[in-house]
């Protein structure tokens, strides 16, 4: 039966990879401008596949860089500098056929050696998971590519094709290694449908359509995402004209943006969010109780927050995983009762609530952050705020540096396996602990072939996870964009549970 589920399943991965959109014949050059307001700061190892540690990064990556396999409309896996990929009868090789003709922006073309040249130099997140489970890279020959793992790893493509990791994100090795890490970062080459112009620091980061680029020529000849952290400004820039594409407008701009002539408001949703009880395996910490973490879930308003952060389009979730991955278990959302949640504190022995110390989070959701913080008051839970810059507030929770409270959230790319491995398993990038149960699941369903074994083994964790109150979740997260009247295709929402515009090549202008 074991064989036969495998033999399905190479003749699935080898029929998807066969797949491959033909290139597009355009007669039309690239012309115009379309310019974004980005709300968050840009950053110079957001231009290195390398060193991607969470999904954002993929806002500048998809641009300017290519994947052997990766994400495109109506596929969560397609080829793309790959035209094909198949996996050995054992489920321990996986083999990529390379596109020929494909070019560096520098005109070198991509090979088999670069290849293996970016999953060996990738230092991201997963790269520990990686070196633990693949035995080797091989070159067959100049247009094929080979990975041996140690065992069956129903999870390498979700971990390698997709927006999980940038291992499968490929940078020119001659050129990296004549200009190092460094000088990468400060002129990247990719081999992607724009090309890398200029980078000003905390102002914009500017590309140029990339004509040879195997998919399609691009409609658009230059982006421009221009950084602007307030969202009043953002707002006003594009009722100006200044810029067609403003993200993460919320609350009152964001329905400023619908009753405006001519601006149209786009809501998608990529991303998962939730606080972090990082004291529970401390037996001296308040949070260690269940009873006080599960009163903490109570205490919170999601639906009244809900309403006011993104006009009610958010999905209240119970669950840390997104509600759009295989293998999700569908957590009924915990409820708001304030009253339950001070009898379980005094039960917890909290009648006076405490003081927990400080709450941790991005400066871009700070503001709801507080609006949590005030319900979690309510009720005896006392926080101060502690908002961070992006860069510095991932950093900090991959390093385990927060203690008390901390507001996640991370895009949404994986399946529920490659979620939970990261967040609630001992060991990993996001996790500040674990359960011996939980990790033994997790370590059975990783080698598990059979899909609905998989299955029971992963709702089982979540289960627990949400019995145990590990976390507080709050949401799977809309994203609100305002989208001016001179875009044709703003990219937003072409792509499943991705948050920005994307492909950059089909995007387009009015008239263009």
């Amino acid at each position: 039966m074991r064989s036969a589920a495998l033999l399905v399943a190479v003749l699935a991965v080898v029929l998807v990879g066969a797949w491959a959109a033909a290139p597009e014949a355009r007669a039309e050059a690239p012309a115009g401008q379309m310019t974004w307001a980005v709300h968050t700061t840009l950053v110079p190892s957001w231009f290195d596949p390398a060193e991607t540690i969470q999904g954002t990064p993929f806002m500048v990556l998809m641009a300017t860089h290519d994947a052997l396999v990766k994400p495109m409309p109506g596929k969560s896996m397609a080829p793309s500098l790959a035209e094909s990929w198949s996996v050995s009868a054992d489920g321990v090789v996986y083999e990529f056929v390379l596109r020929k003709g494909v070019k560096f922006h520098n005109g070198e073309p991509v090979t088999a050696e670069d290849v293996k040249f970016s999953f060996e130099r990738y230092r991201g997140t997963l790269a520990r998971t990686f070196r633990e489970k693949v035995l080797a890279v091989e070159i067959p020959d100049p247009g094929r590519v080979r990975f041996r793992l140690k065992q069956p790893w129903p999870d390498f493509m979700t971990y390698y094709g997709t927006r999980t990791t940038g291992a499968g994100w490929i940078v020119p090795k001659k050129y990296v290694e004549k200009v190092g890490d460094d000088g990468y970062k400060k002129m990247p080459i990719g081999a992607g449908p724009y090309r890398f112009v200029s980078f000003t620091p905390g102002v914009e980061l500017v590309l140029e359509a990339f004509e040879q680029y195997w998919r399609k020529v691009p409609n658009v000849k230059r982006l421009v995402l221009r950084v602007i952290p307030d969202h009043a400004t953002r707002l006003a820039a594009l009722k100006r004209g200044d810029v067609d594409i403003v993200y993460l407008i919320s609350g009152e701009l964001a329905g400023e943006v619908r009753r405006t002539p001519g601006l149209t408001l786009k809501a998608v949703f990529p991303s998962n969010h939730w606080l972090i009880f990082a004291d529970q395996w401390d037996p001296k910490s308040p949070w260690h109780d269940q009873r006080v973490r599960l009163a903490a879930n109570l205490a919170i308003d999601r639906n009244t927050l809900n309403e006011a952060a993104t006009l009610g389009l958010s999905k209240i979730t119970g669950s840390i995983v997104p509600s759009s991955f295989d293998f999700y278990w569908p957590a009924p959302p915990y409820p708001y009762d304030p009253s339950r949640a001070r009898k379980l504190l005094a039960e917890a022995g909290y009648p006076n609530g405490f003081d927990a110390g400080e709450f941790y989070c991005d400066l871009q959701v700070c503001s709801w952050g507080e609006a949590m913080l005030t319900d979690l008051k309510a009720v005896g839970i006392a926080l101060k705020l502690r908002p961070l810059e992006r860069a510095t507030f991932f950093k900090g929770v991959a390093e385990k540096r927060y203690r008390n409270l901390s507001y996640l959230f991370l895009g949404s790319s994986g399946n529920a396996a490659t979620w939970l491995e990261s967040i609630a398993v001992t060991g990993g990038t996001y996790a500040y602990g674990g359960y011996p149960d939980i990790d033994g699941l997790f370590r059975e369903q990783a080698a598990e072939v059979d899909r609905a074994k998989r299955e029971t083994m992963l709702h089982r964790m979540q289960q627990l996870i949400y019995e145990r109150a590990m976390f507080a979740p709050v949401w799977d997260f809309a994203f609100l964009h305002g989208v001016g009247p001179r875009v044709e295709e703003s990219g937003l929402g072409l792509l499943s549970a991705w948050g920005f515009s994307g492909p950059y090549e089909d995007v387009k202008l009015k008239g263009k």
